[in-house]
């Protein structure tokens, strides 16, 4: 069972105003901590997604950017926990290399130091499946290799695991990565240029136009809701593991195709699917997590099917489109 470590301490979240740190946070509430801080520059986090709880006396929001290290260092040397979500979008790391390294890369540096100097008790850094590329084995476990990763964000997320690893090695800071696999849910980003196939098929249902498939529809995925994933990240603090490395799916592959006709079934839908020649936004054909580490050492696994988590997602999504009209 687990201990509630989060009650009466300080919890800084990197990238709170986020999907997954809004969610987070809000669940956070619930364990009494002292106090919540959250650090966003908006850039991908918006104030909606803190809107339940932006009133809340436990929570301070700090709206500055994470390559700010004496803003992040003031913070940190208040926190007894952190959760670093921070972090681009895939696809935008190519766009401004220099930020990208800074926010991601060196930002993480700093964390750590900071951390360090401040007796910060614990990291739980938000990873990615992206260290993979196209992974050796599937179920994908967390020793397979990344060396077929291609992409600066999966680099990035590799350096951040291993400069955790090695000052967990140096100084003692307790860490725990968690590699997320293809995390979905209301929240998720609904405008953003590179956004998720999700909402870009619900667009099309709202519309009443026909669904766009890149490629043929084989490409698989592994899918997990957003809960299962705050679930996780708190387990990862409240549990005795440190200097550990999780997968956080849901252990099931799903294609494009089988994804579209679910979320047309859940929407009670008949369009048909067009299929177009395939981008190149993710040159990964394939994803599944083997999650049994996980299981073993957090007591992790996923609640919500995809079928659950589509309907509650899609519910969302009219719900906002709706409010947007008034």
């Amino acid at each position: 069972m687990q201990e509630n470590k989060i009650k009466n301490k300080t919890i800084l979240i990197t990238g709170g105003a986020g999907f997954i740190g809004s969610h987070l946070a809000s669940e956070l509430i619930g364990f009494d901590p002292k106090k919540i801080i959250i650090l966003d520059n908006l850039i991908r986090g918006t104030k909606e997604n803190m809107k339940k709880f932006m009133n809340n006396p436990l929570v301070e929001f700090v709206q500055g950017d994470i390559i700010d290290f004496d803003l992040t260092d003031r913070l940190i040397k208040e926190s007894d926990y952190i959760f670093h979500l921070s972090a681009l979008r895939i696809n935008a790391c190519t766009e401004d290399l220099t930020y990208s390294f800074n926010s991601m890369v060196k930002a993480i540096f700093e964390l750590a130091e900071s951390a360090v100097r401040n007796d910060v008790k614990k990291i739980i850094f938000s990873s990615s499946a992206s260290v993979y590329g196209l992974a050796q084995n599937f179920p994908t476990p967390e020793s397979d290799n990344p060396y077929n990763n291609t992409t600066f964000y999966g680099a990035a997320k590799l350096w951040g695991e291993q400069i955790l690893r090695s000052y967990k090695n140096l100084f003692g800071l307790d860490y725990t990565a968690l590699r997320y696999f293809n995390v979905y849910g209301p929240g998720m980003d609904a405008t953003g240029k590179y956004t998720e196939v999700m909402i870009r098929w619900l667009d099309s249902i709202r519309n009443n136009t026909n669904p766009v498939i890149h490629g043929d529809g084989s490409t698989t995925m592994d899918f997990v809701y957003i809960s299962d994933v705050v679930k996780a990240n708190i387990a990862a603090l409240n549990y005795d593991v440190s200097d550990m490395i999780f997968n956080i799916g849901s252990g099931k592959e799903t294609s494009l195709k089988e994804l579209l006709n679910l979320m047309l079934k859940v929407n009670n839908c008949d369009l048909k699917p067009h299929f177009a020649d395939s981008n190149n936004y993710n040159p990964v054909s394939r994803r599944l997590a083997d999650i049994s580490l996980a299981n073993k050492h957090l007591n992790f696994s996923p609640d919500v099917s995809l079928e659950e988590g589509l309907k509650k997602t899609s519910e969302w999504y009219f719900e906002t489109k709706q409010e947007n009209k008034k």
